[in-house]
């Protein structure tokens, strides 16, 4: 082989070991420049933007300010429960039941699936003032009703997307495309988490169904990867693949993490990737997790009080046993728990998506173990400083739906994305509140509207953060979870 034969192979190998933010670096268009400035403001971090140990991604961190809330219990009801049927009590709407719907409601607005004209829906079940704050609940939610005096209600949310995914994701993320960080991802990010033996942000599933975009609602998006949020289960192994294969001891596994560990810290001396450390990070979790987890998730050793409190039943799968669940899995330093209950869609298609069916089985499924959550948080004195959260992703016309024109025989109502209910509870919230109000028939907010970028600035401020100070760099702009829009905090229910 000749001298310029041996230059060029060797040339190549260079080539195959450079990686394109290498090339990036040298190129002479001013790409490379762009690219330095842009890694030099990651390094150097705008404005409140957490500064993570590379070898420690879930190290615990300061927020901006000392907040209230250390942590977060999210309840989420998949397909948007009906407001009208819960919460929001309207008598003009019971006089103006089976009466056409007046053509000014119509116009202009989108629907999934009412047509025509349809007629007025009242109120299905009847409402009562509860405890001294004398907010309205229906009878569907008897338990609860003897704890909405640690809550504060919220009225008037609104939202711009009438369709279930995109209007997930909103609530979750901001935003109403895949492919950016949930709330979840922002505050583990933001605060890490106080046990790295157990994931940062845990992800718990009922009603038999995962939400229509799936695992987009606890992605970390453009974040690093290791602070998307992780799906657990109520049976089974806690998290998939957790227990270690037939024939692999715990101390050959660890063997073979430590291989692996100097492979990729080899890796990393050479191409300087970040998300080879956070892989390692991974790993080493996952490692821990093996040992942690499956205690944590263990409900069985609950004493019998609590399993009467919350109405469980260890080993199944169900809403009543996913909130023990959050309550250990924050007792033992989870920053961020999601909850996810499917089976809220009341379209009245089908009995279970029927106001009339269906829609009773979920308020009894949810009803004991969400008021049982608040009093077992504050009878441990973690209601002080931990942040409950209630909603759905949009919701529902006082109008009742007709599929085709045509009125149904079971009770439903359509997608409203102008006016829906979220309630709060705990670390600095001001128990009792109702903030806003919406207008005779509950259709669009009156008073006090409040767009999604409010409502997440004021869980955000809740935690110690500044939510325009919480940003992370992509695309060319501060991407942060609030958008680009103006937002407030909404001071009237910070205690």
């Amino acid at each position: 082989m000749n001298l310029e034969s041996l230059l060029s192979e060797t040339h190549l190998r260079s080539l195959e070991r450079e990686t394109r933010r290498q090339f990036l670096t040298r190129c002479t268009t001013g790409l490379g420049a762009l690219f330095l400035a842009n890694q030099a403001g990651k390094a150097a971090g705008g404005p409140g933007m957490p500064q993570h140990d590379s070898s420690n991604p879930f190290e615990s961190l300061p927020p901006h300010f000392r907040g209230k809330a250390k942590r977060v219990i999210y309840l989420h009801m998949i397909g948007a429960p009906s407001q009208l049927e819960l919460f929001d009590f309207k008598p003009d709407l019971q006089r103006l039941d089976g009466q056409p719907c007046p053509q000014s409601f119509l116009e202009g607005k989108n629907f999934a699936f009412i047509q025509g004209t349809p007629n007025m829906l009242g109120p299905q079940f009847p409402f009562k003032q509860h405890g001294h704050s004398g907010a309205w609940v229906s009878d569907r939610l008897p338990h609860f009703s003897k704890v909405v005096d640690e809550v504060s209600f919220i009225k008037t949310l609104q939202t711009d997307q009438f369709n279930h995914g995109p209007a997930q994701l909103m609530v979750h993320s901001g935003h109403a495309r895949i492919g950016y960080p949930s709330i979840g991802s922002w505050v583990t990010w933001g605060l890490g988490t106080e046990n790295t033996d157990l994931p940062g942000f845990v992800v718990l599933l009922s009603g038999g169904r995962i939400p229509r975009v799936g695992k987009a609602l606890w992605s970390s998006g453009f974040l690093p990867s290791v602070y998307q949020g992780v799906q657990c289960r109520s049976h089974g192994d806690p998290v998939l693949n957790v227990s270690n294969p037939g024939g692999i001891s715990r101390d050959l596994r660890r063997s073979a993490l430590d291989t692996l560990k100097d492979i990729n810290e080899k890796t990393h001396s050479d191409f300087g990737d970040p998300e080879t450390l956070t892989r390692i990070a991974q790993y080493e979790m996952a490692f821990r997790m093996q040992m942690a987890v499956p205690d944590a998730m263990d409900i069985s050793q609950e004493p019998a009080h609590i399993h009467e409190l919350y109405g469980t039943a260890p080993g199944e799968e169900s809403f009543a046993n996913n909130c023990v669940l959050a309550r250990r899995l924050i007792e033992r330093g989870t920053r961020y728990v999601q909850l996810f209950d499917w089976g809220w869609d009341s379209h009245g298609a089908g009995r279970q998506e029927a106001l009339n069916a269906g829609f009773q089985d979920k308020c009894r499924e949810v009803d004991q173990p969400m008021a049982a959550l608040i009093m077992d948080l504050k009878q441990r004195g973690l209601l002080e400083d931990t942040l409950v959260v209630w909603s759905g992703e949009f919701g529902r016309t006082p109008m009742r739906e007709n599929r085709g024109g045509v009125e149904m025989k079971l009770i439903g109502r359509d997608h409203n994305p102008g006016a829906f209910t979220a309630w709060i509870a705990g670390a600095g919230v001001k128990p009792g509140v109702t903030y806003g109000e919406t207008d005779e028939v509950g259709y669009s907010a009156a008073v006090d509207p409040v767009p999604l970028e409010d409502y997440h600035a004021t869980l955000l401020h809740l935690l110690g953060f500044e939510h325009k100070h919480l940003n992370y760099p992509f695309q060319g702009l501060d991407q942060r979870l609030t958008g680009v829009k103006d937002a407030k905090v909404i001071k009237d229910l910070l205690a």
